[in-house]
């Protein structure tokens, strides 16, 4: 199901046939799913914040939003389009995603309670918006001039967005780094996929892994010391792996014969939410940030949920 270009997760949505004239109208919030474990943490150490996700849950590809345990799954979009990839604004009001709600794939934003959507790119089509620890600009895929490359804009969608990669295979940004001065991008050429950071400019590319096939998702800790990825490098399937920032000292923390992918810290960095196959179909976990205490958070019949974003703090 992946792909050598930076919208995997995309092409796997059509690639089952969903949407386009399967979807259909759903009215929120949708209730979590019942019989889900309890997650049991020490005062103070309970998830916070609430995490986004796209699901097909209903009937095509949607944005929800739910606690960080699981609980109060609720509908945010609301179209017959495809709408994925979301990720939150660092003040946690607003979500970012792609959608092809008015015709091409285009970045938008939207109010955490669904109102609001509102188109923010305008280019041959954009994709995986990533927000800047500032909250002032938002890196984005966009094939505009050929290959797909790393692109900055305002997070208003005012003036125009700086080209950061050019001329070196496909790439998408998968995070800012904590101090919003470097940007996690993932590079794939030839079909190899491999995590690369560059500065907020576009300088100083630094490639960090070699092993042919890095996941299309991966994000540094809140302390900006490690980095969280998806990898196949332990024998075919994709599971999740930290390294130090500089790409020393890589971990696995789980594998098996599924899919583990699409990883994210919590805010407080004790934490990563991901989803995995290991039932059948993509659902989201969270385990401890050592691969300890693994959990399951959705209960869904539907053939995905995925990409997980966790917002940093609660709303005021």
């Amino acid at each position: 199901m992946r792909t050598r270009i930076p919208m995997s997760r995309l092409l796997s949505i059509l690639a089952v046939g969903l949407c386009f004239g399967e979807c259909r109208e759903t009215e929120a919030p949708v209730g979590s799913g019942v019989g889900r474990p309890q997650l049991s943490f020490a005062p103070g150490d309970a998830p916070h914040g609430a995490m986004a996700f796209h699901s097909d849950r209903a009937g095509c590809c949607q944005i929800f939003v739910m606690n960080a345990d699981g609980s109060d799954v609720t509908l945010v979009t609301n179209n017959t389009a495809l709408n994925f990839g979301p990720v939150w604004s660092p003040d946690g009001r607003r979500i970012a995603l792609s959608s092809n709600v008015l015709g091409d794939f285009q970045i938008f934003s939207i109010n955490a309670d669904g109102t609001g959507m509102t188109q923010i790119s305008n280019a041959a089509q954009a994709f995986n918006p990533c927000w800047s620890p500032d909250g002032r600009r938002i890196a984005f895929t966009s094939n505009r001039d050929g290959n797909y490359d790393v692109f900055v804009m305002n997070a208003d969608g005012t003036g125009v967005p700086a080209k950061l990669t050019s001329n070196a295979g496909d790439n998408s940004p998968a995070s800012w780094s904590p101090d919003g001065k470097q940007i996690l991008f993932v590079r794939t050429q030839g079909g190899d996929n491999e995590l690369y950071v560059m500065n907020a400019d576009g300088t100083g590319v630094t490639q960090l892994t070699t092993n042919e096939g890095e996941g299309d998702h991966a994000g540094w800790s809140p302390d900006g010391r490690r980095i969280v990825f998806s990898s196949t490098r332990d024998g075919g399937n994709l599971h999740i792996f930290v390294m130090n920032a500089d790409g020393t000292g890589v971990t696995q923390l789980n594998s098996g014969n599924f899919t583990d992918d699409d990883p994210v810290w919590s805010p407080d960095g004790k934490q990563i939410a991901f989803q995995s196959t290991r039932d059948g179909h993509e659902e989201i976990y969270i385990m401890n940030a050592d691969g300890t205490g693994q959990a399951r958070l959705t209960f869904n019949q539907g053939i995905f949920n995925a990409v997980p974003a966790w917002r940093a703090r609660p709303l005021p």
